[in-house]
């Protein structure tokens, strides 16, 4: 029998959590460590990778992500012992995409010819700013040349490349963003991932926002209009949104990625790392211990994940709408109500419907380029009592 996750396929994602420097809005899982023992991470990782297999062999991989952190810091040679393991541990698809994120100050011709011969496919780079003054501002440790350097030999190294930029900047005009973005679009990639930056606490931004020092961020018109332009210049260069933050030329989309939002079965190993696994018809939330030491440790003795939650019904049919809206292709209203047991209420989807937030074709809901701007709400009232 075809289990719900299957709709969205099978990954891996490795969680790497050194960083060379910890940037100010970064609220990802990330540590700054002089040293740093590769030997035992990679027996840590191939450790719960055999453990990982031996609770849900057989499936077909689809995808592998390597993140972080800043996974282009790993030793070649432990991405290569890993990547490996994980084709000796599960069938794999024809088109596994194996992917790893790397920032510009680490990219190395070498090392990223050693990753591409490891089995590395697709690299996700971390650029954020194509100006000197705004990196520094966002506390990266590259300049803008080193960046295009950096694009250029990851270029050469591997058939798809994409990176990250950051709109909203301290001082940003709209028409600096629309300058910057048509200069990252012509640089003949095929996938970018396009990030208004948002505040978090228990980041150093948000901790001088709360001292009232982050001056020059966009007012809320400024930010709505930053992200209509954003739609707008995307898909006149051919690069049109498919998520709400990212876009692809056709065939390009990040298939790991896909797996989220499309509500399969992934695979978390490494401190904080999350997952979902179905096992015997359960789906349950996994993760993993965030602090480095303590995931190391526990990885020995196969205790390096937290105590896992089950998921219900409702719970399960609410991440698969939360993750789902997200794309353009929307959700599916028949498998929302086999998860659920229970379709959503159809006096909601009219009301939506009626106000322009979504569309309705056939079974498939999506929600509009007016309702994506207001998509928590959206979310909010499919949900609310469901």
């Amino acid at each position: 029998m075809t289990e719900d996750w299957q709709q969205g396929g099978f990954g891996l994602y490795i969680h790497w959590p050194f960083c060379e420097a910890k940037c100010p809005y970064c609220d990802f899982n990330s540590h700054v460590s002089r040293q740093i023992d590769q030997k035992a991470w990679r027996d840590a990782y191939l450790g719960e990778l055999n453990r990982a297999a031996g609770e849900a062999p057989g499936r077909v991989l689809n995808a592998v992500f390597f993140g972080g952190g800043t996974p282009s810091l790993m030793d070649p040679q432990i991405v290569a012992d890993i990547i490996d393991a994980i084709k000796r541990l599960w069938p794999i698809a024809n088109d596994l995409e194996l992917t790893l994120e790397a920032n510009p100050g680490s990219v190395e011709a070498g090392r990223f010819a050693a990753y591409r011969q490891a089995g590395i496919s697709r690299v996700s780079m971390g650029i954020q700013a194509l100006n000197d003054s705004d990196l520094r501002r966002l506390g990266r440790i590259h300049s803008a040349k080193e960046a295009l350097a950096a694009f250029d030999i990851a270029r050469n190294a591997f058939d798809r490349v994409s990176f990250d930029l950051i709109y909203g900047r301290q001082d940003q005009t709209l028409q600096d963003w629309n300058d910057e973005l048509k200069q990252a679009l012509s640089l003949a990639i095929d996938h970018i991932s396009l990030y208004q930056l948002t505040v978090e606490q228990g980041t150093a931004f948000g901790d001088r926002y709360n001292r009232g020092k982050l001056r020059g961020l966009p007012d809320e018109d400024l930010g709505a209009d930053m992200y209509s332009l954003t739609q707008d210049i995307c898909g006149e260069m051919g690069m049109p949104a498919y998520e709400v933050s990212n876009h692809a030329r056709d065939n390009a989309q990040s298939r790991h990625n896909l797996i989220y939002w499309r509500y399969g079965d992934y695979i978390g190993i490494g401190p904080g790392a999350h997952g979902r696994l179905t096992l015997g018809g359960q789906k349950w939330a996994t993760e993993c211990y965030s602090n480095p030491n303590r995931w190391l440790t526990g990885a020995a003795d196969a205790d390096a994940e937290k105590p896992r939650q089950s998921l219900g019904p409702a719970e399960q049919a609410s991440e698969y709408v939360m993750m789902g809206l997200r794309l353009k292709e929307g959700i599916d209203l028949d498998r929302y109500a086999r998860i659920a047991g229970s379709p959503i209420e159809a006096t909601k989807i009219d009301h939506l419907r009626n106000i322009g937030m979504i569309d309705l074709h056939g079974s498939i809901l999506s929600v509009t380029d007016q309702g994506i701007m207001l998509l928590n709400a959206v979310l909010k009232d499919l949900l609310t009592d469901q």
